[in-house]
């Protein structure tokens, strides 16, 4: 876990919600549509707290836990200058696969949008997401994020020469039978695991969770910064948006979203 550290370390994550604002629109959407009115709230892999600051800032009692202890740092200078510090209940540097001290079913709500993108064996995912339904309440709304295989090989076609050692078919060909990747070049995002759409749903299921919603972050990751100016400047911009969030639920869209949020209920 050191490399994830290490990289989070250098990585403005902050910066890139704000370089890459359709996913966290679209996220959020859906967030608001089936948060609880009131109660308290986990961002369990928070980063520097994107998501965390809007649920203390909607009225939700929030406990923001990650893995790195310089974002847990930057979430809490967030929190004070963002003015929502007093929803916050604690911060915790802690790793999604054992969320000790936090009791059982505490939460009515929680979200783990990080977390699984760097646990590459099966038994370290099955842990994260464990650890997530026990600290949830029954019937507790809960939001994870996921990364795409299918997407993240489309991309490494289209730009090989950045995704190292994906610039060589043989290792795109292993990759899609694994979903391991580890980016040969240092200090690039690195030591992931991409899921198979289908096997989303199935896994969240056989850990305690009935499926809400399954949906597609960013399907708009597909357009061109060409194609993005074109419509900013004809002033349609918010209306693509509004677009996107629409067709974040087309199933048939899924595969071309790089991120992808499962949105289940505990049984």
């Amino acid at each position: 876990m050191n490399e994830i550290i290490n990289y989070y370390n250098q990585f403005d994550e902050w910066g890139r919600l704000d370089r890459e604002p359709i996913e966290f629109q679209v996220n959020w959407h859906f967030i608001k549509r089936y948060l609880p009115n009131a109660g308290t709230v986990l961002d369990n892999g928070a980063g520097p707290g994107k998501y965390a600051m809007e649920l203390a800032k909607s009225g939700h009692r929030v406990t923001l836990t990650d893995l790195t202890p310089k974002l847990v740092e930057l979430a809490k200078a967030k929190a004070k200058e963002l003015k929502p510090e007093d929803r916050f209940d604690v911060f915790y540097t802690a790793d999604a696969r054992s969320l000790q001290p936090l009791g059982d079913e505490t939460f009515d709500c929680a979200l783990m949008l990080g977390p699984l993108y760097h646990l590459q064996e099966e038994s370290d995912r099955l842990k994260a997401v464990q650890e997530l339904n026990r600290v949830t309440k029954k019937k507790g709304i809960v939001f994870v994020a996921f990364m795409s295989r299918v997407r993240h090989i489309l991309t490494s076609l289209q730009a090989p020469e950045n995704w190292k050692p994906h610039h060589h078919l043989a290792t795109i060909q292993e990759f899609s039978q694994t979903g391991r990747f580890d980016h040969a070049d240092a200090g690039r995002f690195t030591g992931a695991f991409y899921y198979n759409i289908e096997e989303i749903k199935p896994f969240m299921e056989s850990n305690g969770f009935e499926t809400v919603e399954l949906i597609g972050s960013n399907v708009g990751a597909s357009l061109s910064k060409e194609s993005w100016t074109y419509w900013q400047d004809k002033g349609e911009e918010q209306a693509l948006i509004e677009l996107l969030k629409e067709k974040a639920t087309d199933p048939h869209l899924l595969g071309i979203s790089s991120h992808l949020m499962y949105i289940g209920r505990k049984l």
